[in-house]
């Protein structure tokens, strides 16, 4: 059952959102553990986390889910607002089946959508979600759940979510009130090697350039999977310092949704280009 907001019937919505909660635990119980791999490559271990002594939120999901590309903007926002999981609040996004390459596209399209630093995410298929979901058993999507320092479950679906004042409101009521902190990340931002990544035109019949500011003039590796993760396009780039305009064809690409994936020894950037 899918939280979909549909115009047939807003009882029928009433409904589905009525029961789309964790149904694998109950609010009190210790969930299980879970460790998980997000779409950059960072391993998270639920344990772990929650023996630093951090509140996690967790948000399962699925790319194609319409109130989950409307609400994750608002769980960018509070990953955002309390520290980017640097604080008390560890947010998390878990994805039921989809690829690595399917939650980078959602990842550019909707989670930073509101200009906020996006949660990790791990994608079902290969960030190893699958087991998570077949643990917890959502029964709607999205569903918001939190789980305590204590490994236990303290809500099992926060709903509905209209924006960040929701989220702390369900935090409050547990007993949770986390402590605004800046993002280490993005104040370091100017720091990284490679920044100001574009992509155009997008959409593109083939022809395209990536215009990159690059700060000390390594190479840089271009990267083009589709959605099933599969590498079709891979080129080696010697950049200058500063600003640079790769210009590559991609006209051999069938018509489509990419993900392009800019890096170089110590920076790695993703984006997305749909070609017509």
């Amino acid at each position: 059952m899918k939280k979909t907001i549909t115009l047939l019937a807003s009882l029928l919505m009433f409904i589905q959102l009525s029961f789309s909660q964790v149904g694998g635990f109950s609010v009190g119980q210790t969930v299980s553990d879970f460790t998980v791999t997000d779409v950059h490559g960072n391993t998270h271990t639920l344990s772990s986390i929650t023996a630093s002594g951090q509140w996690v939120l967790i948000d399962f999901f699925f790319v194609t889910c319409p109130p989950c590309q409307s609400t994750v903007p608002f769980f960018s926002e509070l990953h955002q607002k309390y520290g980017c999981n640097e604080g008390d609040l560890f947010c998390i996004s878990i994805a039921t089946g989809d690829s690595d390459a399917q939650v980078l596209a959602f990842e550019n399209q909707y989670s930073i959508s509101s200009g906020h630093s996006p949660a990790p995410a791990a994608s079902g298929n290969e960030g190893g979600g699958d087991a998570v979901i077949a643990s917890f058993l959502p029964a709607g999507y999205p569903t918001y759940c939190l789980v305590g320092p204590d490994m236990k479950l303290k809500n099992a679906d926060i709903w509905p979510v209209t924006g960040i004042g929701d989220f702390e409101t369900a935090m409050s009521s547990a007993g949770f009130s986390p402590n605004v902190m800046n993002c280490s990340g993005i104040s370091s931002l100017n720091e990284s090697s490679l920044n100001k990544s574009e992509i155009f035109p997008n959409p593109s019949s083939g022809n395209i350039t990536i215009s990159v500011n690059s700060k000390n003039g390594n190479s840089a590796r271009i990267e083009i999977s589709n959605l099933l993760g599969q590498v079709v396009y891979t080129s080696e780039n010697d950049l200058v310092e500063g600003d640079n305009n790769i210009k590559l064809n991609l006209s051999s690409l069938n018509a489509g949704q990419y993900i392009v994936r800019i890096s170089d020894e110590n920076t790695s950037m993703t984006s997305s280009i749909q070609i017509k």
